[in-house]
């Protein structure tokens, strides 16, 4: 027996708002889609569209795992960035659409080609987006988890980018102590990270998609959010060339504590860049 696939949407609908989601409509629809196997624009064309109870069975599997605030990127595994699909894990984060600003300030400003560094890769995407548009540059991505390594490594392989990066393990680990990363291919005309920036006691109170899917290493800078930043800027010198880029994604609340770290680190023309909301959201410098 067929449903129609608007009797299913008016339902899970009520459903996603009751339990909290800001956009039920849209996330329902985007689940029955992902479902079906269509674009979600196809179920506004086709509302009496009829639904068979393999494809109802898959959709309420999908809408359960939303109503308890799972995010619509992790249900697929897939999250959009850059315009280019990132596949992800629960050992990554989620790309925000704000990490945009990040690049689009790498591109700006760095030297093309570019040697590369990205500090706590993740799921590869800053990384790959820059090498995506920059053909001749090449890249290194570190990171503390080795799943997390795996999953850049399968994203560098289906953007066919693999040949132009390498990832391995390390990273920053405490302030003080050196960085622990990749010698070769040092030093770098391009170092730049989103590191975890949120305050510790501030975790409990974010949005369910973030604290309880997102990894808490991604999230948790410290007491006050700024513990990745002095570890980073303390080290990075040996793998910084001269005149060399540094940019890192920020909290909207930390420009000028961040922008006095790199002052204090011994960069130069350092700025300020706001993304498309904005709030201030990437700090630059030279070395």
């Amino acid at each position: 027996m067929r449903v129609a696939a608007h009797t299913l949407l008016e339902a899970a609908t009520a459903d996603l708002a009751a339990a909290g989601v800001s956009s039920p409509a849209l996330d329902a629809r985007v689940l029955l889609a992902d479902a079906l196997g269509i674009a979600p624009t196809t179920l506004l064309l086709e509302p009496h569209r009829g639904v068979d109870q393999l494809a109802v069975r898959r959709f309420r599997l999908r809408l359960a795992r939303r109503v308890a605030r799972e995010p619509i990127s992790r249900i697929r595994g897939v999250r959009e960035f850059w315009s280019l699909p990132f596949a992800i894990a629960p050992s990554v984060l989620d790309p925000r659409p704000d990490s945009e600003t990040l690049v689009e300030q790498v591109l700006k400003l760095a030297p093309a080609p570019a040697r590369v560094l990205d500090l706590g890769t993740g799921s590869g995407c800053l990384l790959l987006a820059v090498l995506h548009e920059r053909p001749q540059s090449f890249g290194v991505g570190v990171d503390q988890s080795a799943k997390a390594l795996w999953m850049a490594r399968k994203n560098a392989e289906a953007l066919g980018l693999a040949a132009r990066c390498h990832f391995g393990q390390g990273g920053w680990r405490a302030v003080g102590e050196p960085l622990h990363l990749p010698r070769h291919n040092a030093p770098f005309d391009v170092i730049l990270s989103n590191p975890p920036y949120i305050a510790s006691e501030e975790i409990p109170g974010l949005d369910p998609e973030v604290k309880d899917f997102d990894p808490i290493t991604a999230l948790d800078g410290g007491p006050d959010g700024l513990e990745p930043y002095r570890a980073i800027l303390g080290g990075l010198r040996p793998f910084l060339a001269p005149g060399g880029l540094v940019a890192v994604e920020i909290g909207w609340t930390q420009a000028a504590a961040v922008s006095a770290l790199f002052e204090a680190a011994g960069l130069r023309a350092i700025t300020v860049t706001q993304d498309l909301g904005g709030r201030d959201r990437v700090v630059t410098g030279r070395g």
